[in-house]
């Protein structure tokens, strides 16, 4: 009797966990798409987002919380169906099923591959590009666009153009918000006054080129990506994603209202030249900043090496044992 009621207490704190978090991720994912709905485009008589901020909210807490947070993915994307539709159609499952399997199936492909959420490898960050943003969103955009052909609220040569809005915008949501939201708990004030400046002054160039990049009608979108380098270079990934997701936000909502570069061109053109722009600043960002990021373990790396090496020639100048741990191969088990 003892031992059952030491695993009920045991059980516990994870019910109570369990029930706090699927509520908490359904919010935050509810939040997400309201956001998302601020910037949408109609194409094809149908209406999408340029960029849908819940399914980097879900690939991310899957990824910090475990499977155990999916109940709260499906009850957040319940809350947006509602809102959306006012009602829900058996063909509502369907869609329920293609936004928690979508990131589900994220989370699976990059467990398979040893995906570590700090994103200090390139390893990661091209997982976290090619598994989890471009194949598993698939998923969704290629059920939810069948659903509305199968429905008839999306004529059958309508099937491409919408399919890629969907899994593009689905695609950007994990590329723009996933990183933010990983790095998010491991971000740091920068420790000495010169980086404080540094920080500031790009703060300041980004908040004064950003709008105006995106807005001019002179087509200077490709100057963000300077910007884009100094952050990487020197903040590595949170510099820069937080730069690439402030340029994309803003560069989506000149698409939406049809100003600078967005101005004179088709719903087909505006989504092609946003895509490619958001794709190509969220690529930049994640793969320059994680190839930085490596060159610099590799160097601190390379530089303990060295302090441990000269500690132990040190030593063995003064006829001294090594200290612990300083022990070289050589001298160690198996030597000789």
């Amino acid at each position: 009797m003892a031992r059952v009621v030491a695993r009920q207490d045991l059980r516990t704190p994870a019910v109570l966990v369990l029930v706090l978090e699927t509520p908490a991720v359904a919010a935050v994912y509810y939040a997400g798409a309201r956001l998302g709905l601020l910037y949408d485009l109609t194409l094809d008589g149908s209406v999408v987002s340029l960029i849908w901020p819940p399914t980097g909210i879900a690939v991310a807490s899957l990824l910090l919380l475990g499977p155990r947070c999916w109940p709260g993915i499906t009850l957040g994307a319940l809350l947006v169906l509602v809102h959306l539709t006012g009602t829900l159609q058996w063909s509502s499952l369907g869609v329920l099923f293609g936004n928690t399997a979508a990131p589900v199936c994220a989370y699976l492909l990059l467990r398979r591959m040893s995906f570590r959420t700090d994103l200090t490898r390139l390893r990661d960050c091209l997982g976290l590009v090619f598994l989890g943003a471009f194949t598993a969103m698939l998923v969704s955009s290629s059920i939810g666009t069948a659903l509305l052909v199968g429905t008839g609220d999306l004529p059958p040569g309508h099937f491409w153009s919408v399919w890629l809005a969907w899994w593009v915008g689905d695609a950007m949501g994990v590329l723009l918000v996933t990183p933010v939201l990983l790095l998010l708990p491991r971000v740091r004030s920068p420790v000495h006054w010169s980086r404080w400046k540094e920080a500031l002054g790009l703060l300041v160039i980004a908040a004064a080129l950003v709008p105006f990049a995106t807005h001019s009608p002179a087509s200077l979108l490709f100057s963000v990506y300077p910007l884009l380098i100094w952050a990487a270079l020197r903040f590595e990934l949170p510099g820069s994603i937080l730069c690439a997701l402030f340029a994309s936000v803003l560069a989506t909502r000149a698409a939406t209202e049809r100003t600078g570069p967005f101005e004179h061109l088709s719903n087909v053109q505006v989504m092609i030249n946003l895509h490619a722009f958001n794709a190509a600043a969220a690529l930049t960002s994640l793969l320059l900043s994680a190839v930085i990021t490596e060159q610099h373990n590799t160097r601190r790396s390379v530089e303990r090496a060295c302090q441990e090496l000269v500690e132990v020639l040190e030593h063995l100048t003064a006829g001294e044992a090594p200290p612990p741990g300083r022990v070289s191969r050589e001298e160690g088990p198996g030597a000789g």
